[in-house]
């Protein structure tokens, strides 16, 4: 099964995200949920209106496909609002309260390098969480 990369931003008080294999493919929604079923029923209408107008669609996208969705920094927060507080966030990433704040607001973006520290430690706390057995 092929992966689809969707992007994920949290834009002017909503979710926007786009598939950057299918140019002019874009979606909007209020919640992480929404913008995921907003943007899958935009990929497969596009994908319906290349196919009837005889325009073009990337092989993979002619088969089965699994969409993989990467968020940016301020969305992954916004995402994860609730079940991560910036006390937690900074226990497993190093970084300080104030600054993820800075991040989960908008009102810095976070160097590349930093962005990357969150995300290794997301995915350290994910695979730890996987090992888990009850």
């Amino acid at each position: 099964m092929e992966k689809v990369i969707v992007e994920i931003y949290y834009t002017g008080g909503n979710f926007s995200a786009h598939a950057p294999e299918l140019p002019g493919c874009v979606s909007v929604g209020d919640t992480p949920e929404e913008i995921k079923r907003n943007i899958k029923e935009a990929i497969d209408g596009h994908i319906t209106v290349s196919l009837e107008d005889s325009d073009p669609i990337p092989d993979k996208f002619k088969g089965e496909y699994e969409l993989v969705y990467q968020f940016d920094t301020l969305g992954l927060l916004k995402y994860f609002k609730g079940i991560f507080k910036n006390a937690a966030l900074e226990r497993i990433t190093g970084i300080n309260q104030k600054q993820l704040a800075h991040y989960a607001s908008g009102h810095r973006r976070p160097r590349p390098e930093t962005a990357k520290k969150i995300e290794t430690a997301l995915h350290q706390l994910g695979s730890e969480l996987l090992a888990v057995r009850l």
